[in-house]
């Protein structure tokens, strides 16, 4: 018995000890881990508990506006109520599901909202509200035969998914009630964006929903109120596709330049200008972004939110156009469109361009066009087709051919030449529009005569005139014409602060020595209207070269609805070129202008000899062939039908310019309607009664009497 007991006692300590042993052990590798989680891993987890209890959300801000040079709103910013969800890090699906049923008590969805639900969001959704009949969708053997295909991972979870959503009936879609579909239709606008990213549930919600859910907060995780911005385009179509668009935020960035606006902070949902004005100054109208951190418990609760940053507002933008004026362009131009029309089966545009010459700032860009639908005749807003489209625009380039003439010897101010019908050999005859026998350069501009400008155009090629001779003129002249040409800004861009401008097409027959002479009429090459009224200014101006501007200053965004604000930026004018031509040449020219419009048999004197503010100009005639779409246009072997530009372009008082004009109109039957007379009589004549009324406070009506 002693030796049991013996025997016992020395088997205790034993066990004592093999017990601490194994205490040691356990502590040991319970500090070691402890170890690596401070010290190893220590800033691992420090991140991911920061990032769970804390959460930066970027939010919008008002959108710059725009107002017209004098000051009045051209777009606006409409505030309206918003119900967002931002998606938090590790939030799950049915957490999701949840706050949206929540919301679907609260809240009415747009029907626009539910009609663009597919059948694809309601087979998951019904798959999502009925998890143990979705499994029974594929059987274990089906599962199976993928696995026996080498389809595994994710690629098995897709094909899985694929074959159960295509197992949901039309019938188990039915079983979706209308509080179902609009549950659904508020968790797709929840899931449809990014994670950290607020998405727009709602916008313009009613008073009472917007009180209901400021209230219930606390209960809806991720969700938010706040007070967003739509555009408001305040005069509805005028000068609206100049003004270009927002994209909205189901659009997002787009998918060909998201590089270059995610490096700019911008995020993936947000709403840009993509078109035009809007685009063109997206960094200043954009704003920064208001920066909101939540703070959440460690189980993912908001506790509360911090504003890190105000953010900015994007800045105002004043342009350069009098929305005034504008009006009553764009009403000009539809009046006499309309009034043609019904003699006037290929008419359906007509362009106006109204530019300061001395600093280049656009005061009118307007265009219209007409379109049938439905059987009836709609205008549309075309003011783009001003610097998009080109046509031949005949006599109203002659001064560049004069002022070439002048500057590379081949003619003088006086000159002669005797107006007749010119003949080549092999070709029909050249000729002005009526004979006018021995002129110089100031009655050849004032009567618009071709044959002056074929002989000065042979000249410049150095090519003596032979009756019944072959012409043999080589590719450097026309190169030398458009050399001097693109001075006045024919055949180059403009350098308008817009995209997408077009600089016109250059002829393709240089190889025909003939072409040269319809080059220095204006029949060969084309050019856009914007062309057209900066080639004007830069003769009115007296040989420099503008820069046409669309935005005349930055400003701060203000607190009141209608302040512009402080100045940021300023535009300032800029001289592309000056002209490589003497100063006496440009008068010269310019006094043939005059003289087109101001004295006896001129061709813009029907129009122009009884206006007030005295103007100068040139008219243009160009023979072309339809270049539209109707099949109004073509005769019945497809051919395009013959038809004629009517161009005008001018500028007053010619002695002290302070507007410059350019009319297009394309495809007239007509040559002789004097539509592009009226219009650009009724846009001159617009422009000073405007100007009258701002510094009298009177209408002063201006005589638009014109001599037959």
């Amino acid at each position: 018995m002693k030796k049991r007991d013996k025997t016992t006692g020395r088997a205790i300590p034993t066990r004592l000890n093999i017990l601490f042993f194994c205490v040691f052990l356990l502590f040991s590798a319970m500090i070691i881990q402890l170890g690596k989680v401070q010290i190893i891993d220590g800033e691992t987890y420090k991140n991911e508990v920061a990032k769970k209890e804390n959460a930066t959300v970027s939010l919008s801000v008002p959108r710059g506006k725009i107002f017209d040079r004098e000051g009045n709103p051209v777009v606006d910013n409409k505030s309206l109520r918003t119900i967002t969800y931002t998606k938090m890090k590790g939030v799950k699906s049915e957490e999701i599901l949840k706050t949206a049923r929540q919301l679907a008590d609260i809240i009415e969805m747009p029907q626009e909202d539910i009609d663009k639900l597919t059948e694809t969001d309601k087979k998951d959704f019904w798959m999502q509200l009925n998890p143990k009949l979705t499994e029974k969708l594929v059987s274990k053997k089906e599962i199976n035969q993928f696995r026996d295909k080498d389809i595994t991972g994710k690629n098995l979870d897709k094909k899985i998914e694929e074959l159960k959503r295509k197992r949901v009936t039309d019938k188990n879609l039915q079983e979706l009630t209308d509080k179902d579909i609009k549950v659904l239709a508020i968790k797709s606008k929840m899931t449809s964006g990014y994670q950290m990213a607020p998405q727009i549930i709602k916008k313009d919600v009613s008073e009472k929903e917007f009180t209901i859910i400021s209230e219930g907060l606390a209960n809806l995780p991720g969700v938010d109120v706040s007070v967003d911005w739509e555009r408001v385009y305040v005069n509805d179509g005028l000068f609206r596709s100049v003004l270009g668009n927002v994209s909205n935020a189901d659009e997002g960035l787009p998918s060909e330049r998201l590089d270059y606006y995610l490096v700019r902070d911008y995020s993936r949902n947000d709403r840009i200008g993509k078109s035009y004005i809007e685009q063109q100054y997206e960094d200043v109208l954009h704003g920064t972004k208001k920066e909101v951190r939540s703070v959440a418990d460690k189980q993912g609760n908001t506790m509360r939110t911090e504003t890190v940053s105000e953010g900015k507002s994007g800045k105002n933008l004043t342009l350069t156009i009098d929305m005034e004026l504008q009006k009553k362009v764009e009403e000009s131009i539809e009046k006499i469109l309309k009034a043609y029309k019904g003699s006037e089966s290929m008419l359906d545009r007509a362009f106006v361009v109204m530019m300061n010459p001395k600093n280049g700032q656009v005061l009118s860009m307007a265009g219209k066009r007409l379109v049938e639908k439905d059987g009836k005749t709609e205008v549309e807003d075309y003011a783009l087709g001003t610097m998009t489209s080109s046509y031949e625009l005949g006599s109203t380039v002659k001064g560049a051919t004069v002022l070439t003439g002048f500057e590379t010897k081949a003619i003088t101010p006086g000159t002669y030449f005797y107006d007749a019908p010119m003949k080549f050999k092999g070709t029909k005859e050249k000729k002005s529009w009526k004979e006018f026998g021995n002129i110089d350069d100031l009655r050849a501009l004032q009567v618009s005569s071709n044959v002056y400008m074929f002989h000065t155009a042979l000249k410049i090629a150095s090519v003596d005139y032979v009756k019944n001779s072959s012409l043999n003129i080589k590719q450097e002249y026309f190169d030398k014409m458009r050399y001097y040409f693109r001075q006045f800004g024919l055949g180059v861009p403009t350098g308008i602060d817009l995209p997408n401008e077009t600089a016109g097409q250059i002829g393709k027959k240089d190889n025909q020595p003939g072409f040269l002479l319809d080059y220095s009429i204006g029949q060969y090459d084309t050019y856009t209207p914007l062309q057209l009224v900066q080639y004007i200014s830069t003769i009115a101006n007296g040989g420099y070269r503008m820069k046409p501007q669309i935005v005349q200053e930055v400003r701060e965004q203000t607190s009141q609805k209608d302040e512009i604000g402080k100045v940021v930026h300023a535009v300032e004018p800029i001289v592309l070129n000056k002209i490589d031509m003497k100063e006496e040449y440009i008068n010269q020219v310019k006094e043939g202008f005059r003289r087109v419009f101001q004295e006896g048999d001129g061709t813009g004197v029907r129009a122009f000899q009884k206006a007030t503010y005295k103007p100068a100009g040139k008219t243009g005639t160009a023979q072309t062939v339809y270049g539209g779409e109707s099949d109004i246009g073509r005769n019945e072997k497809g051919e395009r039908r013959e038809c004629y530009n009517l161009t005008l372009a001018g500028y007053a008082p010619y002695d002290n310019p302070e507007v410059a004009f350019s009319v297009v109109v394309p495809w007239v039957i007509n040559d002789k309607s004097g539509i592009n007379s009226d219009i650009g009589k009724e846009v001159l004549d617009a422009y000073f009664e405007l100007k009258n009324k701002r510094l009298t406070g009177e209408t002063i009506k201006i005589d638009s009497s014109q001599e037959g």
